[in-house]
């Protein structure tokens, strides 16, 4: 019987659950926002992972900046991570923006903006068949 997840997948799971507790729990810096944890990717030798985050930015916080202060924090992280999770090797993490949620909201306003002025298109010409 195969296994239904590999042991990259599994790991990566159990590295979102247990890096998005040190972020809620561990590290406090006002220069980050609200982090999300939206997935994990783990190389085939569990040596590195790569973590996408989004953010919540408040004021005048960026997504760049809440990364770069997030990158600061890159080797603490590890070291806690390092304590909660039971592997040989703590893998080398490396936190990359994710802008999906950005890119999907922007389609979702487009498409938004399209249905609307079809709409308005159709409302117009039903009023000129009208007259």
């Amino acid at each position: 019987m195969s296994k239904e997840f590999s042991r990259t997948q599994r790991v990566a799971q159990q590295l979102q659950k247990e890096l998005a507790m040190i972020l809620q729990r561990e590290i406090r810096d006002s220069r980050l926002g609200m982090v999300t944890i939206s997935e994990v990717q783990v190389s085939r030798d569990l040596a590195y992972a790569k973590v996408y985050v989004t953010f919540l930015c408040v004021g005048e916080q960026t997504p760049e900046s809440c990364l770069n202060a997030l990158k600061e924090h890159e080797v603490h992280i590890r070291m806690l991570l390092g304590k909660q999770i039971r592997l040989r090797l703590t893998p080398e993490i490396r936190f990359v923006y994710d802008n999906t949620l950005v890119d999907g909201m922007k389609m979702s306003n487009l498409v938004s903006e399209v249905v609307s002025n079809d709409k308005m298109k159709k409302q117009a010409a039903g009023r000129g068949d009208d007259e």
